[in-house]
């Protein structure tokens, strides 16, 4: 078994792992980042082909690199943006480790963390997890596996195009920003209903003129009146976190030109191998794309610092209950902006202020013991 002492160890290359990198290197910390993956820009990749960002290259750089694009009012495609996060890490020259994955994680006696990789342990004073917005855990309801076996079903993590789905009619069951997305897309070769509860809309369309007006003062609220410290931030959070966030790209209106039937019940269970919802209506379909978010999975991390809902107790990433522990990349981490590139490297750069601040306090301690 091998041991390696990191004073600060970085789970997950996405941007919000990257961006504390960069913070944590322009600030002069030591610390490594660790990744499951094959490459930078992987789980990017890994979306369905038609996604591009509901921001404009003008609002997608992180600290110290603009977004590479000729039109700033443009909005960047999936492999763009993984491209991008490759190009990031070569421009502050980030020690990335790859296809590194963190099996455990548990508390070292005397302070700090042991990070187990297979038979190898990295023993670190601090830890940020930055593994994802939501988790990487498709959440889909167990009755799934009650369906007719003639079915395709996929999440939507799954889901690159409709080439993937058999002929006949589409059920696509989760109604925020990309389950609309991809019912909107299906719609085109399928009919196609889409069932989950109305999370509202952006009324502004994303390719007018008047968006170009409007953006800069939605991204300001985004980041400075949408937060965890003011009434509707704290409103805002429960809803996003719990029932996804609003449509933005795609409209009610371009789901009911394009001939989508939009059901607000639930699917609650299986019938005769159909769907069924609420009020006992069986769908008949062939295919089901299950827009239904991810599940947040931590349960790699063995520490006491998660509540009911399996979401870390934090402030702003920072978990007091567990110090040198922090989370980044989550979802409303400080404001409705933590979601987008646009205001994860504001908290990844506050997360690296108090990681310098910590590495401060626990150096007079190593020096006295």
């Amino acid at each position: 078994m091998a041991i390696q002492y990191i004073d600060t160890l970085i789970i997950g290359a996405g941007q919000a792992g990257l961006s504390t990198g960069s913070a944590l290197r322009r600030a002069g910390q030591p610390f490594l980042i660790v990744d499951r993956g094959e490459r930078i820009g992987d789980n990017w990749r890994r979306h369905y082909d038609s996604l591009r960002l509901y921001t404009p290259a003008k609002y997608d750089g992180l600290p110290g690199l603009p977004f590479p694009a000729a039109d700033r009012w443009s909005y960047p495609g999936k492999d763009e943006v993984a491209a991008y996060l490759e190009q990031y890490a070569l421009h502050w020259d980030l020690p990335v480790r790859m296809r590194t994955g963190v099996d455990r994680l548990t508390a070292r006696p005397g302070g700090g963390y042991l990070a187990h990789l297979g038979d190898d342990v990295i023993r670190c004073d601090n830890v940020v997890v930055a593994t994802g917005t939501f988790g990487r855990t498709p959440h889909v309801p167990d009755f799934a596996a009650d369906l007719d076996p003639s079915i395709t079903q996929l999440h939507s993590s799954r889901y690159r195009g409709p080439a993937q789905l058999g002929d006949g009619p589409v059920l696509v069951v989760g109604a925020s920003h990309s389950g609309t997305d991809i019912a909107y897309e299906l719609a085109r070769t399928h009919p196609t209903i889409l069932c989950g509860r109305d999370c509202g809309q952006i009324p502004l369309r994303w390719d007018s003129r008047a968006i170009r007006v409007a953006l800069p003062i939605l991204v300001f609220a985004w980041r400075h009146i949408v937060t965890r410290r003011t009434p509707i931030g704290r409103k805002q959070l429960r809803e996003v976190r719990f029932h996804g966030g609003p449509m933005l790209r795609v409209k009610r209106a371009d789901l009911a030109e394009r001939g989508v039937e939009r059901i607000t019940q639930r699917v609650r269970g299986v019938r005769d191998g159909r769907p069924e919802l609420d009020d006992g209506t069986l769908l008949d379909v062939r295919n089901i794309v299950w827009a239904t978010g991810f599940r947040q999975v931590f349960d790699w991390i063995d520490l006491p610092v998660f509540d009911e809902n399996g979401w870390p107790r934090e402030y702003r990433g920072v978990v007091d209950d567990a110090p040198g522990l922090f989370f980044c990349g989550l979802s409303f981490q400080y404001a409705f902006s933590s979601m987008v590139f646009s205001g994860v490297g504001r908290d990844a750069e506050y997360l690296a202020r108090r990681i310098v601040a910590r590495s401060r306090d626990i150096a007079p301690n190593v020096a006295a013991a």
